[in-house]
């Protein structure tokens, strides 16, 4: 059997609103995750491992922030001179000018480039979740179902209603909810499609042309396909984690040191990245650190408990941190105590601040730049 053509694209355009400040000056993607990657590595080296080497990334928002992580696409074997890394900006001039207003609209905007490179299949994926995936896997399930979809999923602990929810029979998939208020069941997408290429073009061609414009997948594309065409799942059983709202994100850092998280040092699936080369995580004399991981060029002479700490902090002697996520750049100084918070890149910690983020419904909060605390 012929080996099909596969196009993956990775939305990373969106604002990343529910991350509040953490995303004001940078998108999503770009987010720093375990202290020495970002968001964007996950997916590049998901792809890399599983061998796909034409891949595309739709950006909107905050563009310089990702291009900054993406240098060509070097880490992920993506700097070919055919196929490799394509970036896609938003655009005046042609079918598909403008802005996207959803995830599926963005898609839909690229559909002359996709025309072009004449795929069989389009791996779509989000940039916004922590999952070791190999998308070959995803590949030979849809091929055996014959399949003009396939949605990969995955069983959630809590909040189904924040993501596309999905009733499944006999591997195929009889039910979509976009975020519904009272979820029929515990199963959701995980943000990973395979769609046969030319079904998927006429179905947005068609629901464009019938609703003015697409927006998110969830409100008419996987709907409209889950009713009149083959939808099959393909079950992601291991982690994952979506990395929407500060909480979610807190907690999956928890859950890295925990060492229930994802593993990103597996030699068998390495997660790869573009992080600057700098000195090990320095750890002073009358520091006393636990549980903890210290990205490259970070300081610690104070107390660290069950935190992770990006390149370029310090944490002075006399500071406290504890149950916290430092991006990089944090300066703690002596006095200082802080827990339950992810603070943002830059920030410099007011001398003797005692901050503790645990007010908020979800007991974390954010110390943005300006020196506030959000609590979610």
């Amino acid at each position: 059997m012929r080996t099909p053509r596969i196009l993956s694209i990775i939305l990373a355009g969106g604002s990343g609103g529910r991350l509040g400040s953490l995303t004001d000056h940078r998108a999503k993607p770009a987010m720093p995750v375990a202290g020495s990657y970002n968001l964007i590595d996950i997916a590049l080296s998901n792809l890399h491992n599983s061998g796909f080497g034409d891949v595309w990334i739709v950006e909107q928002y905050q563009p310089k922030s990702l291009n900054d992580q993406l240098v060509s696409g070097r880490p992920w074997d993506l700097d070919r001179t055919n196929g490799g890394l394509r970036v896609l900006p938003p655009f005046q001039g042609g079918e598909g000018e403008g802005f996207a207003e959803g995830n599926a609209d963005a898609l839909h905007r690229q559909a002359d480039y996709i025309r072009e490179f004449d795929p069989d299949l389009v791996l779509v994926l989000s940039a916004d979740h922590l999952y070791s995936l190999d998308y070959r896997d995803v590949v030979e399930t849809h091929r055996e179902a014959g399949a003009d979809l396939t949605v990969v999923t995955n069983r959630i602990r809590n909040n189904p209603s924040q993501h596309g929810v999905v009733e499944v029979e006999g591997g195929r998939v009889t039910g979509f909810e976009y975020k519904p208020e009272e979820p029929k069941t515990d199963l959701v997408a995980a943000e990973v499609f395979l769609y046969d290429a030319a079904v998927l073009l006429e179905t947005m061609d068609a629901l464009a042309a019938e609703h003015g414009q697409l927006e998110d997948y969830g409100d008419q594309l996987v709907p409209w396909l889950v009713e009149h065409r083959t939808v099959a799942e393909h079950r992601l059983e291991g982690y994952w984690r979506d990395m929407g709202t500060p909480a979610s994100y807190h907690e999956a850092h928890m859950d890295l040191l925990e060492g229930r998280g994802l593993n990103f040092d597996d030699p068998r699936w390495p997660i790869l990245s573009a992080s600057p080369r700098r000195l090990p995580g320095f750890v002073g004399e009358q520091a006393e650190v636990r549980t903890s991981l210290l990205a490259p060029g970070s300081r610690v002479d104070g107390t660290l408990i069950r935190s992770v700490v990006g390149p370029g902090t310090v944490i002075e002697a006399g500071a406290q941190v504890d149950s916290c996520v430092l991006l990089d750049n944090v300066m703690v100084p002596s006095g200082a105590r802080l827990r339950n918070l992810v603070v943002d890149s830059g920030v410099e910690v007011p001398a003797d601040a005692v901050i503790d983020g645990a007010g908020g419904e979800a007991g974390i909060g954010v110390l943005d730049r300006s020196g506030d605390v959000e609590r979610s």
